[in-house]
């Protein structure tokens, strides 16, 4: 936690970070969480341990039964060891149980980014895209076609859309191609229903509480989904793609396999079956992430074509979206 407080307050969340901190020093009064981490089978970077703890505190300040941590939350200021330890010590169990479940952001800045690849992609591939989302979450993002951007300059998407979504640009702008969204939908192992009261409240609980404007976009990207709800399955990226890709595709339809911010949480043996059946597509195919690199020191932008599997980088990103390093499509 201490590390991933130093990340945090580099994105710009002094708050979140003295949240971290003063539960690495507290974690002794919480022997349930403390076992939990001390015996995670994984990588704790990569499963965002320390993001699930900190989600849990949101949750239960959200609450308002623990007035000393919502007043925490609300001024962003206090006494952070003595509400943060009292806290462990009361509510140990719940955050055990909550950091058992993987993190659901489902942040839709990052849709910014995944845009300004269609973008890219249209000027390559001049046609309607269809969307395959992996690790979809709530699936806010399939509904990008929905929301207003400014990309560099650059305007694009529904200009009524209540989610406006500019992120600070740098470098040259985009090109300024349209984009046509003619399907979406998406896999997650355990998806979020955007009808549901407690999986919203989830969401919410991952919005770091020091971003409040982060919070208003995600209350309307919510509000979109209950009008245009994403489609959704549940099931194994493994599965569902080679199956998905399998299926007969609309006539000059290019398909564009999606990810962001989910490939940290895929095995070795998930991430060769996604790289062999995009390999082995014969049909107009693209893929874009927007993943940590493998030192996790950086967020890439990528966008890969196929057949010939050619890949580019194009931006260096904020990891929640707020900005954007834009390098453009001749990039290798």
């Amino acid at each position: 936690m201490a590390r991933q407080a130093e990340v945090v307050r580099a994105l710009g969340s002094g708050f979140v970070a003295a949240i971290l901190e003063a539960g690495e020093r507290q974690l002794h009064r919480a022997p349930l969480t403390a076992r939990l981490i001390d015996g995670w089978p994984g990588d704790p970077a990569a499963d965002a341990l320390a993001m699930r703890f900190n989600g849990a505190l949101n949750a239960l300040a959200r609450r308002g039964d623990r007035p000393a941590l919502s007043t925490l939350y609300a001024d962003r200021a206090g006494a952070f060891d003595a509400v943060v330890g009292e806290v462990l010590a009361d509510a140990d169990a719940f955050i055990a149980d909550w950091m058992r479940e993987p993190p659901q952001t489902n942040e839709v800045a990052r849709s910014a980014a995944i845009m300004a690849a269609l973008m890219t992609l249209r000027a390559e591939v001049d046609l309607p895209v269809e969307l395959l989302e992996l690790g979809a979450s709530a699936g806010l993002n399939l509904n990008l076609g929905r929301y207003q951007f400014n990309l560099g300059g650059v305007q694009i998407g529904d200009p009524m859309s209540p989610v406006r979504i500019a992120p600070e640009w740098r470098g040259p702008p985009p090109s300024a191609r349209p984009v046509e969204i003619v399907g979406a939908r998406g896999v997650d192992l355990r998806p979020l229903s955007v009808t549901d009261p407690a999986a919203q409240e989830r969401l919410m609980a991952y919005v770091w509480a020091d971003q409040p404007d982060r919070a208003e976009r995600l209350h309307h990207a919510l509000a979109i989904a209950h009008a245009h709800p994403p489609m959704l399955s549940r099931g194994d990226i493994a599965d569902w793609l080679p199956r998905e890709l399998a299926r007969s595709a609309p006539p000059g339809v290019c398909r564009v396999v999606v990810h962001a911010m989910s490939q940290q949480y895929w095995g070795a043996a998930t991430r060769a079956t996604v790289a062999a059946a995009l390999a082995d597509a014969d049909i107009p195919i693209a893929r874009i992430g927007f993943e940590w690199t493998d030192a996790r020191d950086a967020v890439h932008l990528t966008l890969t074509t196929y057949p010939d599997a050619r890949a580019r980088h194009l931006a260096t990103c904020h990891a929640y979206g707020h900005w954007i390093d834009w390098h453009g499509a001749a990039a290798a």
